[in-house]
């Protein structure tokens, strides 16, 4: 996170500097939670699409009669396919830099990208299971740490200059699958 800031500070910087006499017109996206192609499945260390994708294919293939999530399934969030991402990466880089600037302010000039809506953990665990073909038993470990409660980004700004992304949850999981099969 400190990156992704540091980089729209970066972006701000350069536009204010050389701006008006280079021409410079930086422009910064922030993403929610992105899936898909070129995801890291490592048991340990990747993020919760990838592990819940990686661990009901494995509980799949060895008949586990169960699947024990982290935490108590409640905390809400949100998720990009990343060809959504790629799209509205270029659709703000073509828009015409007076409708950029009025939809932007000098010192906080990037534009949220996200899906519009979230879920559950519980909810999302239970797409996956369905994507994958699992149907043993999904549980909660509450003992486990649940993260924040919610992570929701406001893609209003985004939404208002015409832009939604076109890859629903479902499907995205559905081609994410597939990506992890091909693997």
């Amino acid at each position: 996170a400190i990156a992704k800031i540091a980089g729209i500070k970066m972006c701000e910087s350069y536009n204010r500097q050389y701006g008006q006499s280079h021409g410079v017109d930086y422009r910064s996206v922030m993403p929610t939670n992105l899936y898909g192609p070129g995801d890291n499945y490592h048991p340990e260390n990747s993020h919760v699409i990838p592990a819940l994708i990686r661990r009901f294919h494995e509980a799949n293939l060895g008949n586990a009669p169960e699947v024990v999530i982290w935490g108590t399934g409640k905390p809400r969030r949100e998720f990009l396919y990343v060809d959504d991402m790629a799209a509205a990466s270029v659709f703000v880089m073509e828009l015409d830099k007076l409708t950029y600037e009025q939809h932007t302010e000098p010192m906080e000039s990037h534009i949220n990208v996200g899906f519009g809506s979230d879920i559950t953990i519980a909810e999302l665990a239970n797409a996956v299971a369905k994507t994958i073909g699992y149907q043993g038993k999904i549980s909660f470990d509450p003992s486990k740490p649940d993260g924040a409660p919610r992570k929701w980004m406001d893609s209003g700004r985004l939404h208002q200059l015409g832009w939604r992304a076109s890859v629903d949850l479902e499907l995205g999981l559905q081609k994410a699958y597939e990506e992890f099969q091909a693997q």
